[in-house]
C-alpha cells in the first residue's frame, strides 16, 4: 500500500463590501458599483464564493463577518474586499458601516470610543480570518487613509495591519487621497483591480504592481496604493492557469495500490513530476509536502 500525491483545487472565497449610502457622513457612489464588478469578475475567475454585501449597518456587518470567519477552512485562499469609508484612530484602522454616527460634536477624546462601538476594527477581521487557517489572505481596502474629526479631514500616518500568510492593499498611501470620481463608474482602484486581478501567469504581488502604476499614472501620482505582503508562499497565482499551473492547488494524500510506487526508482521520478509541476524549488517542495527525498514514505 502507497500514499499517492494528487492534487485538486483549493477553494477561494471572497466577501465583497461596498457601502456608499451613509446616513450622517459623506455620501460615495463607486463603492457599490465596484462591488457589483468584483463580485462578478470574482465569480468567472472561479471563486468558489463571492458574496456582495451592499449599504450594511454595523450590526449586520458583524454578523456578515462572522458567518464568512465560519465558511474558512484550512488551506481556503481568502479574498476580502471593502470600499467606503475608512478611519484611523489610536493606531488603528476602522471600516464605517452605512449607519455610522456624524461626527460633527464629537470631541477628540471621544473619537476612539466611538469607532469602537460603531464600525469595525480592520486588524480585528484579519486575526479572525487568519485563526481559520487559510491558506492565505488577500484584504483590500478601497477607502482613502484619513482621520475624521468635526468634518475636517486631516492627513495621518497610515495604519501597520499584519498577518502571517496575507496581502493587505490600501487604495492609497498615507498623503493621499482615493480619486472617487461621481463621474466613473469605479474608483480608480477598481479600474485597475478589475484590468489586471484576473490576469493568468502572474502573481498576485504583480497583480498589485500592476494596479499601483496604473492608479499612480492615471491620477499623476496624486493616489498611490500602498500594499504591506507577509507571506511565506511564492508565486501566488488567483486566476486558474491552464494546465494546472500554479499554486491554488492543494496536495490530497490517498492510500491506494500502485505497482511502480513500490520501486524507489520510479517514486523519484513521479516525485520530480509533481516538483516540476508546482513550480517550487525541489527542496522547498519536499519540506512542504513532508516528503524525504530518496526515502521511500507512504508505503505500509
Amino acid at each position: 500500500m502507497a500514499t499517492k500525491l494528487t492534487f485538486e483545487p483549493r477553494r477561494k472565497l471572497a466577501l465583497v463590501i461596498g457601502i456608499g449610502d451613509y446616513e450622517n457622513v459623506t455620501k460615495l457612489r463607486n463603492p457599490q458599483n465596484d462591488a457589483k464588478a468584483l463580485s462578478s469578475l470574482l465569480q468567472r475567475m472561479g471563486f468558489n464564493t463571492a458574496e456582495q454585501q451592499l449599504d450594511k449597518t454595523c450590526a449586520q456587518l458583524k454578523n456578515i463577518l462572522v458567518d464568512f470567519e465560519h465558511s474558512i477552512e484550512s488551506n481556503d485562499i481568502v479574498l476580502l474586499y471593502f470600499a467606503g469609508h475608512g478611519v484611523t484612530s489610536e493606531g488603528q484602522y476602522y471600516l464605517l458601516p452605512k449607519d455610522f454616527p456624524g461626527m460633527d460634536a464629537v470631541r477628540p477624546l471621544e473619537t476612539p470610543a466611538l469607532l469602537k462601538r460603531n464600525a469595525i476594527n480592520a486588524q480585528d477581521i484579519l486575526n479572525n480570518l487568519g485563526d481559520r487557517n487559510p491558506y492565505f489572505i488577500i484584504f483590500l481596502l478601497d477607502c482613502d487613509s484619513q482621520y475624521l474629526n468635526a468634518n475636517k479631514a486631516q492627513s495621518v500616518e497610515l495604519t501597520a495591519m499584519h498577518n502571517v500568510d496575507s496581502l493587505i492593499a490600501f487604495a492609497c498611501a498615507s498623503d493621499t487621497l482615493v480619486d472617487d470620481k461621481s463621474e466613473q463608474q469605479n474608483s480608480l482602484f477598481m479600474k485597475h483591480l478589475l484590468k489586471h486581478l484576473a490576469t493568468t501567469s502572474v502573481d498576485i504581488e504583480n497583480v498589485l504592481r500592476d494596479v499601483t502604476n496604473g492608479v499612480m499614472e492615471d491620477s499623476n501620482s496624486k493616489q498611490i496604493p500602498y500594499v504591506c505582503i507577509p507571506l511565506k508562499h511564492k508565486n501566488i497565482y488567483l486566476c486558474e492557469q491552464a494546465g494546472g499551473k500554479n499554486n491554488s492547488f492543494r496536495w490530497n494524500k490517498t492510500r491506494v495500490t500502485m505497482g511502480f510506487a513500490l520501486c524507489a526508482q520510479y517514486r523519484e521520478v513521479w516525485v520530480w513530476v509533481l516538483v516540476f509541476v508546482s513550480h517550487q524549488h525541489p527542496q522547498d517542495f519536499y519540506l512542504n509536502h513532508s516528503i524525504l527525498p530518496h526515502d521511500s514514505v507512504g508505503t505500509d
